[in-house]
Formats: structure tokens, C-alpha cells, sequence
């Protein structure tokens, strides 16, 4: 089926349209920056967002499963407890 949407320009605040397994890092960035994270296991979402430019990581603390945090992060810490997270762009 065709995408009756491709044609398009895409926003930041659009929805996601590509996805990818997220591997905690705390020194590389993320092949992809997202628009937004999945959180498939609860825990701490500690990450880099995407304007930040000394690295400094900001702590979501408590994030519960399936959750879907709107942020733009180019970093996710091996110091976040959350697990199965995807990143979405």
C-alpha cells in the first residue's frame, strides 16, 4: 500500500516513523536522536537531550512501563534502571 503521507514534510513533532532498540551508553551518542522514547520496563530514564552540549544527563526517575517520553535525547546512561527501551524518530 502506498504512504499517503510520504509526500510530506516531516516536523519534529510528528509522529515517529522509525524505531530502533536503544543501548545504554554514557560516553556515545545514539545512531539516531529521537523524538521520543518507549520505556518497556520500569526504572530511571537517565539520558542527554538533544540542545545539551557539556553531555550533562537529566534523571526521569520512576518512569513506568510503557510509557512513551516526548524527548528529543541523543544519550541514554548505563546509570538508567528502565530496560527494553526504543527509541523513536
Amino acid at each position: 500500500m502506498a504512504d499517503k503521507f510520504g509526500k510530506f514534510y516531516t516536523n519534529p513533532h510528528d509522529p515517529a516513523d522509525n524505531a530502533f532498540a536503544i543501548t545504554k551508553n554514557s560516553t556515545t551518542d545514539l545512531a539516531n536522536f529521537t523524538r521520543a522514547i518507549y520505556v518497556g520496563s520500569a526504572g530511571d530514564v537517565s539520558v542527554t537531550m538533544v540542545d545539551e552540549t557539556s553531555n550533562t544527563f537529566v534523571t526521569f526517575s520512576s518512569v513506568p512501563a510503557g510509557t512513551i517520553l516526548p524527548i528529543r535525547v541523543k544519550r541514554v546512561s548505563t546509570s538508567s534502571t528502565a530496560n527494553n527501551m526504543v527509541g523513536l524518530y
